[in-house]
């Protein structure tokens, strides 16, 4: 079975410092998959080089079939490649539903486009309470609620989550990291970056453990979570 997702020896540099050294993954259809690892370990320019945003210096990105060479960034969006990036990057003077309309941007269907904005409020009860309210007045977890529900309006096949719980409280965590595996249920393919490597670990399918720009360990979720190394570096046990 073809991958979804193929990541074959990418590189990626910024002027003459590689932060990403030759690593390779995949990503099936209806998986979660995530990359851990410490701050520096490449992980969010890694996502960054997926989604277009940045020009990988070797290797090869093939979704769905599709060499990604050369795409700019809006184009993969249409393709069905969605980032929901670090820092949540929200427009705060934009209304909520004003901010789920522009994750629409690339798609013309009003119906479907209303269809999806309700799912997201399904998913976040809390966006319907205040989608009239400016989305710089709500919490981080609320923000991070209000961004992956951005990302999912353009129907992504595959949905990149850039450290969701960051900064966030236990019980929002808790929501944010329940509301992936609902999304797993429903079909959502998901590439998940995440520093908490044991709430990552939990829920996904295969991880990779990255640390300077290159992958060291791979395995299924409850692989790696049992692994002993992964345990002590990752997990805070001795």
């Amino acid at each position: 079975m073809t991958a979804l997702l193929e990541v074959e020896d990418l590189r990626v540099a910024y002027g003459k410092i590689e932060a990403v050294k030759g690593i390779s993954f995949s990503v099936e259809a209806g998986q979660v998959v995530t990359l851990i690892g410490t701050n520096g370990a490449g992980k969010t320019t890694t996502l960054r080089t997926l989604s277009g945003l940045l020009k990988p210096a070797g290797g090869r990105i093939v979704f769905d079939g599709k060499p990604l060479d050369n795409i700019p960034a809006h184009k993969i969006v249409a393709l069905g490649l969605a980032h929901s990036p670090e820092g949540r990057h929200i427009f705060p003077r934009l209304s909520i539903a004003e901010n789920l309309q522009l994750g629409a941007f690339l798609r013309s269907d009003k119906a479907g486009i209303a269809q999806d904005i309700e799912r997201a409020y399904e998913l976040f009860p809390i966006l319907r309470e205040r989608s009239k309210q400016a989305a710089g007045t709500l919490s981080g977890g609320e923000q991070q609620m209000l961004a992956m529900g951005r990302a999912l309006m353009s129907r992504p096949k595959l949905l990149m989550l850039d450290e969701p719980s960051m900064g966030l409280s236990p019980i929002m965590m808790q929501k944010i990291m329940s509301t992936i595996t609902e999304l797993r249920t429903q079909g959502t393919t998901i590439l998940l970056v995440e520093q908490n490597a044991q709430a990552a670990l939990s829920l996904a399918d295969r991880g990779h453990v990255m640390e300077v720009g290159k992958v060291v360990l791979s395995g299924s979720g409850q692989e790696l979570l049992h692994d002993e190394s992964v345990r002590k570096a990752y997990l805070g046990e001795d």
